[in-house]
């Protein structure tokens, strides 16, 4: 009996993550931070998301506010399918989240917001976590981010550009 009590205790977070769920997204702290209320009126619970695969420039770099629009507009009041396996060390859920693109607002879930912030050349694909991600979007991120960099969209217009991670590794420093 210990062992099952301790085979359920041990997967329980996992399960509390693993399932998809549609939640409507009610903030935007940045480009890769979402607010998002998830459940049925009277019974909502608050989740804080951290979108996988993606690191955005912090509000204070350059593009940083570029960014916190650009995901405003993609997901700010609408429904979104969470996939969240993970907490990461501040104990935001770490997701993919997708939405119905514009062309399309009552169809399908089916925009990566974190690709399409890549994409338009105002997030990094954060190579660090590549582990989380499907191969198909490895490689559709690794693609986005290439495909930016050539064209010098977005950040990549400055040659100098300092990712957010390495940014923060600074401010941490001084």
């Amino acid at each position: 009996m210990p062992r099952l009590l301790l085979s359920i205790l041990l997967t329980l977070p996992l399960a509390l993550h693993a399932a998809p769920r549609t939640c409507l997204i009610v903030g935007v702290t940045d480009g890769d931070t979402l607010k998002a209320r998830c459940g049925a009126p009277g019974h909502y619970e608050a989740l804080r998301v951290r979108l996988r695969g993606i690191d955005a420039p912090e509000t204070r770099q350059p593009f940083g506010t570029r960014a916190k629009v650009a995901m405003s507009e993609l997901v700010y009041m609408k429904d979104a399918d969470l996939d969240c396996p993970r907490l990461d060390r501040y104990g935001r859920s770490v997701c993919r989240v997708k939405v119905a693109p514009r062309s399309a607002p009552g169809g399908p879930r089916t925009l990566d917001a974190g690709l399409a912030l890549v994409s338009a050349g105002l997030a990094w694909w954060y190579r660090d976590y590549a582990r989380e991600q499907t191969p198909q979007e490895r490689d559709q991120y690794a693609f986005a981010e290439q495909e930016v960099r050539a064209r010098r969209a977005g950040l990549w217009r400055d040659p100098d550009a300092v990712p957010p991670w390495e940014w923060r590794k600074a401010r941490r420093g001084r």
